[in-house]
């Protein structure tokens, strides 16, 4: 069953419809319990949230999370030492910005203090890496 079909079945049900039929639900069935509704509401908004994590990752470039290869890193060096714009490079890499100033930055090619995105893996307090493997 699709996600969509599953969250107006359950809008439904929340709402007192039949949704196969549309008329009302008989008055006194389980789903007029508060904790039954309450796990319909449940059931309902982790399907929506399901469904915006899936439009987010769509938005997202192709081999975001992926790991880099060293064919990659070296197109990467490449083009940074060619002077293309970090965007362009993004867009031709199929990662975010961050991601490419980041590799830049792990590769000793960009300092922090020339990262236009800042640097999660960075803890503002200590400064030091926040990750617990060594880079």
């Amino acid at each position: 069953m699709k996600e969509q079909r599953a969250r107006h079945i359950l809008q439904a049900l929340v709402q007192g419809i039949d949704p196969l039929t549309g008329e009302d639900l008989a008055p006194g069935t389980v789903l007029q319990q508060a904790d039954v509704l309450r796990a319909l509401l449940a059931g309902v908004a982790a399907l929506e949230q399901t469904a915006a994590r899936a439009q987010r990752r769509a938005q997202l470039p192709g081999n975001v999370g992926r790991s880099w290869n060293a064919n990659e890193e070296a197109t990467l060096v490449t083009v940074f030492r060619s002077g293309e714009p970090l965007m362009e490079i993004a867009a031709r890499h199929g990662r975010t910005l961050r991601a490419i100033e980041a590799r830049l930055e792990r590769m000793g090619l960009l300092t922090p203090e020339q990262r236009s995105t800042n640097n999660s893996f960075v803890t503002p307090a200590t400064g030091g890496a926040s990750r617990s493997q060594p880079p």
